[in-house]
């Protein structure tokens, strides 16, 4: 049988088991062959490299749509050559290669060519969607290793404990403890494929990862050596937790959000052992049904019993009560499209979070209950928590980078202080850009004890800005950055491969600025420690287990929400 007809009966067969529409069977009956295998292994690289931007549906958020009937229009024009539909597969194999000046990084470091002519390929097959997951499901997946009265009552090491860092070793599934104060690794352990946070419990005691195959693993640091003492799954894939902070319920709660399905659910803080789980589909900001809005970020107030849960395709923001979980009461604050991540203001009031998609930043209110602001702004802002501090002549700002302009955007935000009463004309207005060397950002960071915005590159074509960070004097913004080869400064080989600064976080006394140097799967990488207030070197940290650092998460200040 012709390879090409056996394998279109399989994906007709897909669709028809998953109730696919006529024009998705016909997207796949002209889409480009594809074995079995080659199928599989363009399903594993995009869940793991392209479902965060483009969904599980390839519906798009933060990236473009890549539903079949767009790819191969969009990258030939539907031209027909010789009575067949000429296939998109040489440009968007190049678009993959390449990257874009939109924001999306070149995989021809990452991907072997064998693997983008997959990708370019896989793209134009009609999309599969995984199966659903309950709270039935989350039981059964739930791991409580080491009950509550089997832990230690006291902090059994002398470690400082205020001063760890969570760092994700992305591809490995693990995360190293890292001691702030001596630099040494303190302990490794498993956790969920390329974890994208690390959360502390209100506290301080339980850290809380969360990774892209939905797993959430509870660590106990009060052990001599910090151990898993539960975990559980939360779906197919997730980004987010969070935990009650408000006084009465510390550590009570942990919230999860997921990118499937689309919901986010609610567990005991110490246990994880599951309580509700609630959907999050439904209406888009413009009044259309979306069958994919993903949890994008949650954090938990510091003024009241709420989480705050940020929906990306709807662009609706919850306010989750958790003062009473089983008649849980929910306010739901319109915003734009495609909410992602965000932070909270100097103040711990404001919630800013960036509409990546629309090109803004929604500010809410959690004293009022009330979006405050929609500030326009540069092209794909992506603040990570953003960064605040009082400007010379704006006063309170908050920052965000973007992955599709040149620069790092300040919004003044309000303030009750007496000494800030004349800034409050500039109050949620965008008072100034500063100008980077391109796009590509992913996180700025500063600290109250800082006088330097750092920020980073790691989604930038070009190596000299990948490789690097920059950063803005906060005494005189009207200097250009200083920029830092953080991958020189690691010491490492050169690789093909690039090796993305990327991450700046600060120590708990706002000293030092550590920067991971995210090399290939197959390098070595390491993380690079700088003093901060002469920005020279003072430790780079390296070992055979240290593989694509990513995230670093410091106790004390994600504990605090300092940033």
């Amino acid at each position: 049988m012709n390879t090409r007809i056996a394998v279109t009966g399989v994906v007709m067969g897909l669709m028809a088991a998953l109730g696919t529409t006529a024009q998705a069977q016909q997207a796949a009956e002209q889409a480009p062959a594809m074995t079995p295998a080659e199928i599989e292994t363009g399903r594993k690289i995009y869940f793991e490299r392209c479902a965060g931007c483009h969904g599980v549906l390839r519906k798009g958020a933060t990236g473009k749509n890549l539903e079949p009937h767009w790819t191969k229009k969009a990258a030939d024009g539907n031209v027909q050559e010789g009575g067949t539909l000429k296939l998109g597969s040489s440009r968007l194999a190049k678009i993959i290669a390449l990257g874009t000046e939109g924001g999306m990084v070149n995989y021809d470091d990452i991907l072997s060519e064998a693997e983008i002519d997959i990708m370019a390929r896989y793209i134009q097959q009609a999309p599969q969607s995984p199966p659903e997951f309950s709270l039935k499901d989350m039981l059964a997946s739930w791991k409580l290793i080491v009950p509550v009265e089997q832990r230690p009552t006291r902090q059994m090491s002398s470690i400082n404990l205020k001063n760890v860092f969570a760092v994700t070793l992305r591809d490995t599934g693990k995360l190293a403890l890292i001691d702030g104060d001596t630099k040494q690794i303190w302990q490794i352990l498993d956790t969920g494929y390329a974890v994208h946070i690390s959360r502390l419990s209100a506290s301080g005691r339980y850290v809380y990862t969360v990774g892209r195959d939905g797993l959430v693993t509870l660590i106990d640091l009060w052990f001599e050596k910090p151990q898993t003492v539960a975990s559980i799954k939360l779906g197919a894939d997730a980004r987010s937790v969070d935990t009650s902070k408000f006084k009465g319920y510390e550590d009570k709660y942990l919230i999860g959000g997921s990118y499937w399905p689309p919901q986010f659910s609610i567990m005991e803080g110490d246990t994880l052992k599951p309580l509700k789980v609630v959907s999050t589909r439904g209406i888009t900001v413009d009044g259309e049904y979306h069958p994919e809005p993903r949890v994008a970020s949650i954090v938990s107030s510091h003024i009241k019993p709420e989480w705050v849960v940020n929906i990306k395709e709807t662009g609706q923001i919850l306010l989750v009560d958790y003062s009473d979980i089983r008649n849980l009461k929910t306010t739901t604050i319109e915003s734009a499209k495609f909410l992602h991540d965000g932070g909270w203001d100097a103040s711990k009031r404001y919630f800013l979070v960036a509409a990546n998609a629309s090109h803004k930043v929604a500010a809410v209110d959690t004293r009022t209950g009330k979006l405050a602001a929609l500030v326009d702004t540069k092209k794909i802002p992506h603040p990570g928590r953003g960064a605040n501090f009082v400007h010379p002549q704006f006063g309170p700002v908050w920052a965000t980078g973007h992955l599709g302009d040149a620069v790092v955007s300040l919004i003044a935000t309000p303030s009750e202080k007496r000494e800030h009463a004349r800034y409050r004309e500039y109050n949620w207005k965008v008072v100034q850009e500063l100008p980077m060397p391109g796009g590509g950002n992913l996180f700025v960071k500063t600290h109250p004890k800082s006088r330097h915005l750092w920020a980073d590159l790691p989604m930038n074509p070009e190596r000299e800005n990948a490789e690097a960070v920059y950063v803005f004097d906060l005494t005189d913004l009207s200097k250009p950055a200083v920029k830092v080869n953080v991958a020189r400064d690691a010491g490492l080989p050169e690789t093909k491969a690039l090796r993305r600064a990327v991450h700046p976080e600060f120590s708990a006394d706002g000293s030092e600025v550590w920067i991971s140097v995210w090399g290939g799967k197959t390098n070595q990488s390491a993380l690079v420690v700088y003093d901060d207030r002469t920005l020279q070197v003072k430790k780079v940290i390296t070992d055979p287990q240290m593989i694509t650092p990513t995230g670093k998460f410091n106790v004390w200040n994600t504990q605090h929400d300092i940033y």
